[in-house]
């Protein structure tokens, strides 16, 4: 039964893919730093702080989290990971957005040929029901259903 999520449209897209989820922050440097230094063609979440990603490909998926945590390179590590075309397809935040995520997707966005479907807001009851694997699809609108 699919269950459906309102959020605010960050980067507005339409996309349907399968969600990968991290309960825990998304430590973007941690997480994507191996796979873009070997110059992969798929990101491997390389955080082994992040029992819910480490080792999962996030590549082309929908990335369901609360916030992205770490170092002040976040929004270049998205960008870079985007401009790779080694990211997730799109970032669906239950908290509001954080600063550096933020400036992330929205470089992406402006400096690359690919975006990242972003929304933010949808609340920690859309975290607690998507599971790894169940297919998302996101609206223009920023809404979420998950099936």
């Amino acid at each position: 039964m699919a269950k459906e999520f309102k959020g605010r449209p960050v980067i507005a897209g339409e996309c349907t893919v399968e969600a990968v989820v991290s309960h825990g922050g998304f430590n973007t440097l941690a997480s994507f730093q191996k796979s873009a230094l070997a110059r992969k063609k798929e990101t491997i979440v390389s955080d082994q702080n992040n029992a819910d990603l480490f080792g999962k490909n996030i590549t082309g998926k929908a990335l369901c989290l609360p916030k992205t945590i770490g170092s002040t390179t976040g929004g270049m590590v998205i960008y870079t990971a985007t401009a790779l075309n080694i990211h997730p397809r799109a970032m669906l935040f239950s908290e509001p957005i954080d600063s550096l995520a933020a400036a992330g997707v929205i470089l992406a966005d402006v400096w690359t040929d690919d975006t990242i479907t972003t929304v933010d807001n949808l609340g920690q009851e859309f975290l607690d029901y998507v599971q790894d694997g169940m297919m998302i699809e996101v609206k223009m609108d920023g809404t979420v259903i998950v099936k």
